[in-house]
């Protein structure tokens, strides 16, 4: 039996709020979790990427001072042109690869059978990274070349698979780099700004004639649970990395990815 609409919308903020920084797919866990609820409609798939845009505004609450002493001094700082120009060299093949690939994959993709897959890979990849990356040599966003910039934005590109995790593409492709692990991290909050917030708006755009009052409702409950959750999870996770890595994240992916598998093959 289906829970009320409202509670399934708490439940997905959760799922979102936390997992959205996390290199485990949020868009994954999304998807296999609305498929438990039995929440699977052209809606959900909207209501999936919206909210999403609640957990990045955790983001710029918390780093809010560093994002507006770039925009202050964006004309006279070489530090503050330097990040805005990393953020948004990688933010630029998003862009392009989206607009030709958004309607196929929300159409072909967006299944618990390809979450399942991509964890899996994804977890094995993550392991391999953090075993065999090349030395740290940088450790800040404005220290970053512009071509490793536009490299790891293509890197992020790689998430548009769901199960493949924004974050930890954009991790794996920094580490991969020579970035730090703290670096990396955060440099993925800071790509997560204009790369959700395009995806939203271009999902409110194509579904803008569909959401009724109520459809509305639920992407509010949902934006808001999904925004204070990832407050906690995003000052929990750089100290976290900097001490552990992201090793136990690939081994809950792996995880997730075999129980997930199994269920489907048992219940599906």
């Amino acid at each position: 039996m289906a829970l009320p609409d409202t509670v399934t919308a708490v439940i997905l903020g959760l799922v979102e709020g936390i997992t959205e920084f996390l290199p485990i797919s949020s868009t994954g866990h999304l998807i296999v979790a609305g498929d438990l609820l039995h929440f699977e409609s052209a809606f959900s798939k909207v209501f999936d990427v919206v909210i999403q845009l609640g957990a990045i505004l955790a983001v710029v609450w918390l780093y809010r001072a560093k994002l507006a002493s770039t925009v202050q001094n964006i004309g006279r700082d070489p530090a503050a042109q330097a990040f805005a120009r990393n953020v948004l060299l990688a933010f630029l093949p998003a862009v392009g690869i989206g607009l030709v690939l958004h309607g196929f994959i929300k159409r072909h993709l967006f299944s618990s059978w390809v979450v399942a897959v991509a964890w899996i890979v994804g977890g094995i990849a993550i392991l391999v990274v953090e075993k065999f990356r090349p030395a740290e040599t940088i450790r800040s966003t404005e220290a970053m070349p512009a071509p490793t910039a536009l490299r790891i934005g293509f890197w992020q590109c790689l998430a548009m698979v769901p199960g493949t995790s924004r974050s930890g593409a954009t991790i794996v492709g920094a580490m991969l780099a020579g970035v730090s692990r703290e670096a990396a991290t955060e440099f993925s909050f800071f790509l997560a700004i204009p790369t959700m917030t395009a995806a939203t708006v271009l999902d409110l755009w194509k579904a803008r004639g569909d959401l009724g009052q109520g459809e509305w409702g639920l992407i509010a409950i949902g934006f808001v649970i999904a925004f204070f959750s990832a407050l906690v999870v995003v000052r929990w996770l750089v100290g976290f990395v900097g001490k552990h890595g992201f090793a136990p994240f690939a081994w809950y992916r792996i995880a997730a990815g075999v129980v997930t598998l199994g269920w489907l093959v048992a219940y599906r």
